[in-house]
């Protein structure tokens, strides 16, 4: 006797569903209070201080939009910005069409496609500050024939800091490239090679349109990273060479988040104004971030 196959609609029945609703709160109250009490709270306290001169957060005392004022006239904090955000715009461009590219190649059938897949990768792995002092290493040794050194130089540094991201990063965008590479769906392609389609429509007109998911994934990526990036600047520059520029000291080579941090190890006095930096750079990166997602977004193709 054929035994009877089981009935998807049970799951869904009432009787089931009832004590899970019921245990709901039970189970999201964990996650939810670690959420408040390691992100919200810390936010909100952050906010709050941008607004006020302090040492520690006991003593603060509230002097409004005094902090933002002092941020937005620092001059090494309006170059740190124009350096981050061409920074940003070159490591998207070169890490995903390098990523994409290799990817491409990886899914092509070719011999020991694994062995460069985890050779690719494993850069990534390694630290972000363990890569800018070996980098600096290899960049000196490489510039001492030129009687220079990395940090002498603003455009040394620059494209020094460049080439260690992409070579850290390339690797993992790779990894999402070749997923989404893989999902093409073979009748597509098929239907494009009996169309007559040539390897640069099928590419441009077949898989690049299927593979948007991925690429919006990766821009997300490589975009908040190169925002965010610090302990590589810290490591491989420091932010050097330094400038006097409009009455104040530039770091010629210093990203947004190497900023914040030297800014507030300046002294107490200006801890509000390392604050306000900190809000106005969460700010920006949210902007840029939502509205990459939604550009992207819009070009997905349904499947």
């Amino acid at each position: 006797m054929r035994k009877k196959k089981p009935d998807g609609t049970a799951v869904n029945s009432t009787l089931i569903r009832r004590p899970i609703q019921r245990c709901f709160p039970l189970f999201i109250l964990p996650t939810f209070l670690c959420f408040v009490i390691g992100f919200i709270w810390p936010f909100l306290q952050g906010l709050y201080l941008s607004f006020c001169n302090f040492n520690t957060p006991r003593d603060a005392k509230w002097v409004g939009f005094a902090n933002y004022v002092k941020a937005f006239k620092d001059a090494g904090f309006q170059h740190a910005f124009w350096n981050t955000a061409g920074f940003a715009v070159v490591s998207i461009i070169l890490i995903n069409v390098l990523a994409f590219s290799i990817a491409y190649a990886l899914t092509q059938k070719m011999r020991g496609a694994n062995l460069f897949r985890t050779v690719f990768f494993m850069p990534n792995l390694i630290g972000g500050v363990v890569l800018g002092y070996i980098w600096s290493m290899i960049f000196d040794a490489i510039l001492k024939g030129y009687n220079t050194y990395l940090t002498a130089n603003a455009t040394y540094g620059f494209w020094g800091l460049v080439i260690l991201v992409a070579w850290q990063q390339i690797g993992y965008m790779m990894i999402i490239y070749i997923a989404g590479l893989q999902a093409v769906p073979g009748d597509m392609l098929e239907a494009a090679k009996i169309d007559g389609a040539t390897g640069w429509q099928t590419l441009t007109r077949v898989i690049i349109p299927n593979v948007m998911p991925s690429i919006t994934i990766c821009t997300f990526l490589t975009l908040t990273n190169s925002f965010k990036l610090f302990d590589q600047n810290l490591a491989l520059t420091g932010g050097a060479p330094s400038v006097m520029l409009n009455g104040g000291k530039v770091n010629m080579t210093e990203l947004l988040a190497l900023n914040i941090y030297s800014t507030y190890n300046i002294n107490k006095n200006w801890h509000g104004a390392a604050q306000a930096k900190a809000v106005v750079f969460f700010i920006l990166v949210a902007v840029l971030a939502i509205a990459q997602q939604t550009a992207t977004r819009s070009k997905e193709v349904q499947q």
